[in-house]
């Protein structure tokens, strides 16, 4: 069965036919590590993660690349203000390289918490200096670059195909805008090299042949991208906010340098919105998901909500919203829980081969999850399936939704962070020490765990929503 992408290189939903037969080079665009990944910014890494998985539950063989940017992303997409490294450096008084291990690492975290696969490959940029310097340099010999006061600037007016993605046509912009840090041809030219200001010693600064600074933020995954995929591969991702400059300029520094697009298909995930407004880091105003698991919802509950909407249209959240997909989820882990365990879940009959067909075409129509839930919802009402046939159905369906739903058809496994904590719990009830033992109890509960204590001990199962 085809697979049909929308491709907004093209503005239609197009079959996905890889480069090479059965493999699939995938780049997803990572966080800019000065904060912490808000909700809306999971949204577009758990519409990846499915994307993956669906691309590998039709067979296909993937390679993710993701990328760190832990330098070079100013506060402006315009090439202006401060460095977001600098200015979260400044914010919480550590150095940049600090926040950057510490931010990466957070968001590592909520990868796992909400099932998202690790990419393959992780690239930071500070460690890909040298890559992002030869490919300036490559688009310096092909002519498309200028020296400005603060640093090297890619003239868009000298390429023809600049704005595929948007439809941009430079020469009918004003010319000579005026920008905080020098001057720049035209208002679509972008930084490939920033110099560090005189007088000062930036914490991320390089040498270069045009002189100490820093990479700008797009040239990054240009350089990057090429080095580990090539520079034309299958898939490109990212937030729909990348279309207008973070992609659009990707693309045009390929097409300098490689004579290439950078990928044949662009997919990009579309805004959640937080009342009238997308959810943006930049204006201070946004949630977190341990904010979420603080009070009380399950990561997994956000990924069951997420995929109430297709990933390709903006998605409104609110805490009403989100406990109804929780409910639905905790319903959905009921009815999982009901079927036998013990059974063989091989789906090999005619019953599981017809939803198995409905699957496939929903997530093969450009990841179409709403629909994927409804039959999901069908196939557990569906009264002509046995048991063992529903339990195979529903892990094999789990491989695209990836919400652990037969792990609930078994006893849940505790955390080794819990099982320990638990012991030390055991031990301090032993000495009588109360306190000690109130003060764990509290701690386990704030990991979503609840200790209850019996005739024959110590119990431990996950909070129940609301608890």
């Amino acid at each position: 069965m085809a697979i049909k992408l929308y491709n907004t290189l093209s503005r239609t939903k197009e079959e996905f036919v890889p480069l090479k037969t059965g493999q699939v080079g995938m780049y997803t665009c990572g966080p800019t590590v000065y904060d912490y990944a808000h909700i809306g910014n999971l949204r577009t890494y758990i519409f990846e993660d499915v994307l993956r998985r669906a691309l590998e539950y039709n067979g296909l063989q993937v390679n993710q690349v993701m990328n760190i940017t832990d330098v070079g992303h100013l506060e402006s997409d315009a090439d202006s203000g401060e460095d977001k490294m600098e200015k979260g450096s400044r914010r919480t008084g550590k150095t940049a390289w600090e926040i950057a291990e510490e931010y990466t690492q957070a968001f590592k975290k909520d990868l796992r918490d909400l099932n998202i696969q690790e990419p393959h490959i992780w690239c930071k940029a500070t460690d890909h200096i040298k890559e992002q310097v030869e490919t300036i340099r490559c688009i310096e010999e092909k002519g498309y670059t200028y020296r400005t006061s603060d640093g090297i600037y890619f003239d868009t007016a000298k390429l023809k195909k600049y704005g595929v993605l948007t439809k941009i046509v430079v020469q009918d912009l004003m010319a000579g805008v005026r920008i905080e840090m020098g001057e720049k041809k035209h208002p679509t030219d972008f930084a490939l090299w920033k110099f560090s200001p005189e007088g000062t010693q930036r914490q991320m600064e390089w040498e270069s042949p045009w002189g100490k600074g820093f990479p700008g933020w797009h040239i990054e995954c240009s350089a990057m991208a090429a080095k580990y995929l090539g520079p034309l591969f299958d898939i490109h991702c990212g937030g729909e906010d990348a279309i207008a400059v973070h992609h659009t300029n990707e693309i045009a520094q390929t097409q300098a340098c490689h004579g290439t697009n950078l990928a044949n298909y662009w997919l990009h995930g579309y805004f959640l919105q937080l009342g009238q407004e997308k959810m943006a880091k930049s204006s201070g105003e946004f949630l977190i998901l341990q904010t979420l698991m603080d009070k009380g919802y399950d990561p997994l509950a956000y990924r069951y909500f997420c995929f109430t909407g297709h990933y390709r249209s903006q998605l409104s959240f609110t805490y009403e919203s989100l406990t109804a997909a929780q409910r639905a989820l905790e319903n959905l882990r009921a009815e999982v829980k009901k079927l036998d365990p013990t059974l063989d879940p091989s789906p090999d009959g005619k019953g599981e081969d017809g939803y198995k067909k409905k699957f496939l075409a929903a997530i093969n129509d450009d990841l179409n999850m709403p629909q994927v839930l409804a039959i999901v919802w069908d196939l557990l009402k569906d009264n002509s399936l046995d048991a063992a046939q529903k339990l195979g159905l529903i892990k094999d369906f789990d491989r695209v939704l990836g919400l652990k739903l037969t792990e609930s058809a078994g006893e849940s496994a505790i955390p080794k962070e819990i099982a320990d904590m638990i012991q030390k719990r055991q031990e301090a009830r032993t000495a009588k020490n109360w306190a000690e033992s109130d003060r764990l109890r509290d701690e386990i509960a704030k990991l979503s765990f609840m200790v209850e204590d019996g005739p024959k001990g110590q119990t431990v199962r996950p909070k129940k929503f609301g608890e």
